[in-house]
């Protein structure tokens, strides 16, 4: 009897038991679905090492927190994880016990995540630092500011054009070229070059670009990266206003109305699948389709580049700059019409085959009209300019040239961006109006004074030739209205538009 009372005893403990786990188990299933539901991060020793001062002390308190939220901290990637460094690193130093680095650069991510640091490496996105050498980085080193100001502090470049296209980030030297420490022996940084979080830094351990330029630290969090004002940090303002683009698109004004449908959490985020309100930047120009992965090769999908005075295909462009550096080809070097394929199995997954089809014809003719129109007779006109001695070779010394550069820079690239991303206020008011305003009542009416000026010093034979390519210009199909000589037909046409549009809204 005693026996069967000590079973019992025992079962109905490990009922009891059994119950309780049981209850805690669907008590944490339960946790899992509130909205504000956090895991217990993964802390290693060293990571907890790392907070020992970090978090307990306060210092850094809210990164912690940060990482806390994260991915990474579900999984057990801690401090170490992606701050250690290797012995030989330039950047490394001994840090209580542990040899680590404060930038963590692409290099360092692609540990764990090496597809995307390939497809990154390889985009547009990892060489934005070229624009150190290019007219933009003149305009802030030199016109705008001064490169040697306050000892080589370089301000309008360093808080302005590096914080999005990214500084080659240094060390402070002494005058024997020693890195100078702070009293912790922490190397410390050219404060010209950090902080920054620009795109395309060159980072010290040879690596390019910054992975927390779009997925900021520490929380590293999709949803944060999924939506457009990420990308609004620096796609933004006069000369490439894509945010703003995007707000007044369609899809803007879906995305913001439904904004709460649009599971940015999910994983992996596929169009039609786990979102169908609107797309994002994202989703656009990297998110998974049923039919592609996700690619941090930010150009995969882009046929036509919209940046320069005339625009071009992609690849057209890109393989010049293999050919000038003197490299080949990469083995999955995409042509335009791969590219825009890629855009279009994005565009089908809410459009029609005719809608897609039919918008690229219409955003093509977009950019080639602006090219024949403005781009490529505004190339030919300064160019005459220079090579005639109208203008000197001093950059931005001259109205012509500011004007020029708003032309092509500012107003050209909003009206094909407006195009591309179906904002017809950017494509016309904010576009072709202030193109054709600038054409015909700033540049032309300059270059004819300056052909007087040049004739009236002497230079009759350069103003002679510069004439020839105005007229030229002005005398061709797009621009001859100027000159008063539009056909008669197209006159008839205009007129009979004009009564028609009296007798629709005028009583």
């Amino acid at each position: 009897m005693a026996n069967l009372n000590t079973k019992r005893f025992f079962i109905g403990i490990l009922s009891i038991a059994f119950l309780v786990v049981l209850l805690f188990a669907i008590y944490k299933e339960t946790q899992k679905q509130l909205p504000n539901y956090k895991p217990e991060p993964v802390v290693s020793e060293s990571t907890r090492h790392c907070m020992s001062c970090h978090d307990e002390k306060g210092e850094g308190k809210i990164i912690v927190e940060q990482w806390k939220d994260s991915k990474h901290a579900q999984v057990g990637v801690g401090c170490i994880e992606c701050h250690k460094a290797k012995k030989d690193d330039v950047d490394g130093y001994e840090h209580h016990g542990d040899f680590i680095a404060t930038i963590v650069t692409p290099k360092d991510c692609a540990k764990c995540h090496e597809k995307e640091a390939k497809e990154f490496t390889a985009s547009h996105h990892a060489d934005a630092g070229a624009i150190m050498g290019s007219l933009d980085n003149v305009l802030a080193e030199v016109i705008e500011g001064h490169a040697a100001f306050n000892n080589g502090s370089n301000p309008a470049a360093a808080s302005g054009c590096w914080q999005c296209h990214g500084s080659r980030v240094a060390f402070l030297k002494n005058e024997a070229g020693e890195i100078v420490r702070n009293d912790d022996g922490i190397p410390r940084f050219d404060p010209k070059t950090w902080p920054n979080t620009g795109i395309g830094r060159i980072n010290m351990d040879g690596s390019k670009g910054s992975c927390s330029a779009c997925h900021n630290r520490h929380h590293f969090s999709v949803a944060q990266v999924r939506q457009p004002e990420n990308c609004g940090k620096c796609h933004i303002g006069p000369d490439h206003p894509q945010l703003e683009i995007y707000k007044e698109s369609k899809h803007g004004i879906n995305f913001y109305a439904h904004r709460e449908e649009m599971n940015l959490d999910a994983q992996p985020w596929i169009v039609g699948e786990d979102y169908k309100a609107a797309p994002t930047c994202v989703t656009c120009h990297m998110s998974a389709t049923p039919d592609q992965p996700v690619t941090h090769e930010i150009g995969a999908r882009i046929s036509w580049t919209l940046r320069p005075k005339v625009s071009e295909k992609v690849d057209a462009a890109l393989i010049k700059k293999y050919k000038k550096l003197g490299q080949p080809l990469p083995d999955n070097f995409l042509t335009w019409q791969e590219r825009r394929g890629n855009m279009q199995n994005v565009c089908s997954q809410c459009h029609s085959k005719d809608y897609v089809k039919n918008f690229y014809i219409q955003f093509d003719n977009s950019v080639n009209m602006y090219n024949e129109k403005y781009g490529k007779p505004g190339l030919k006109l300064m160019k005459a300019l220079k090579e005639n001695k109208l203008i000197n070779p001093v950059p931005f010394d001259e109205k012509i040239e500011w004007d020029w550069f708003l032309l092509w820079h500012h107003e050209g690239r909003r009206m094909r961006h407006g195009a591309a991303m179906m904002g017809p206020d950017y494509t016309q008011w904010h576009g072709n109006f202030e193109l054709a305003e600038n054409f015909y009542t700033k540049m032309v009416p300059e270059i004819k004074e300056l052909i007087k000026k040049a004739k009236s010093s002497g230079n009759v034979s350069g103003a002679n030739n510069v004439q020839k390519v105005l007229d030229e210009v002005l005398n061709s199909e797009m621009h001859k209205w100027y000159l008063g000589k539009m056909s008669p037909e197209e006159k008839a046409k205009r007129k009979e538009a004009s009564k028609k549009f009296r007798e629709r809204y005028t009583h």
